[in-house]
């Protein structure tokens, strides 16, 4: 049996069989290679150990373990949250599960254009369009006078494959991202939201460092070798007005 060790986030290295797959007979080519990468990748074992909802997890974990994003006492909008797993670190780093006696209670809200299924501590708000005004109404009256300390976005389109649209639909999602950021952040504020590589990245970050002390792009490891993804963190929400 091949087996493959995954670092663990501040303890010892774990090893995990390889799974080769099995029944994979009258499936689509696209829908075999997508159940073998999901049996031989150790981040979704680790997701279904650690109860989280996907293996998304661990691109958050990563980037707060380094960047310190959400702390105790923080209101964070989680942006594209279905299945949920972004929510449930955002909600444990946040104190909103108030699991750290003495700390101060944070808030976070998750959207989706798709179904949520409840998250205790979390607010939710599926089958909602993040674009819609009045999805974000929404989300701003549930927030009453909170300032937010953190905005998170995982949001993506649905690949057509074609590469420019995809392009302009993910570039599209994140100015919406950031216009809510700058109207809803409080100083200092940070904001995390997924991009994919295309020419139209350095616009949008030289947009964002107007608004934000800092700008970088960062790929966890849990990211896919072969993906096309990476995050955009801005720290130090400056306002409108420097």
């Amino acid at each position: 049996m091949l087996l493959r060790k995954l670092s663990t986030f501040g303890g010892a290295a774990k090893t995990f069989a390889k799974v080769v797959p099995t029944n994979l007979k009258g499936k689509s080519k696209s829908s075999q290679e997508w159940l073998t990468r999901q049996l031989r990748d150790p981040y979704v074992e680790r997701a279904k150990m650690m109860n989280y909802r996907c293996r998304s997890a661990f691109k958050l974990l990563e980037i707060d373990n380094k960047y310190g994003l959400v702390k105790p006492g923080h209101t964070v909008i989680d942006c594209g949250a279905s299945p949920g797993s972004w929510t449930q670190i955002a909600v444990k780093q946040s104190n909103a599960d108030e699991g750290l006696p003495g700390k101060p209670k944070g808030m976070v809200v998750g959207v989706d254009l798709l179904q949520i299924y409840p998250i205790e501590h979390a607010i939710l708000f599926g089958n909602s369009d993040f674009l819609r005004k009045e999805t974000q109404d929404k989300i701003r009256a549930s927030l009453g006078e909170r300032r937010v300390d953190c905005v998170l976005s995982d949001m993506a389109p649905n690949a057509s494959g074609i590469r420019a649209l995809d392009q302009e639909n993910i570039t599209t999602l994140c100015y919406a991202v950031l216009r809510f950021a700058i109207l809803m952040s409080t100083p200092n504020a940070s904001l995390l939201m997924k991009v994919w590589d295309n020419g139209d990245v350095p616009k949008l970050e030289k947009s964002i460092l107007e608004y934000y002390k800092t700008v970088k792009r960062v790929k966890p490891r849990a990211s896919r070798d072969d993906s096309a993804e990476n995050f955009i963190l801005a720290r130090g929400f400056v306002g409108i007005e420097r």
